[in-house]
């Protein structure tokens, strides 16, 4: 199945991020709550990654951030709009 894919994909970048030792703690904790949100099985699941959305929006505009960081971010922001668009 095609959502599962983007949903690995997406698990995994945040898992690279988390485990980042060189990115900043606030930054780390900011993409595992995201993560929880993701992985969430109750409520509205589209709700629940919207809500990570704007986690990482917030993250990805933090003055601390390094800038590989930034994109990655940016990158699983994008990955998050399809992989929510693809619940509708």
């Amino acid at each position: 199945m095609v959502i599962e894919a983007n949903l690995d994909e997406i698990l995994h970048l945040m898992d690279e991020i988390i485990q980042d030792p060189g990115v900043p703690r606030n930054i780390r904790s900011a993409v595992s709550d995201a993560k929880e949100l993701v992985t969430k099985k109750e409520g509205d699941p589209v709700v629940n990654v919207t809500q990570a959305i704007y986690i990482l929006d917030e993250a990805a505009n933090d003055v601390n951030i390094p800038m590989h960081t930034r994109t990655q971010i940016w990158s699983l922001i994008s990955a998050l709009e399809a992989y929510k668009e693809s619940m509708k």
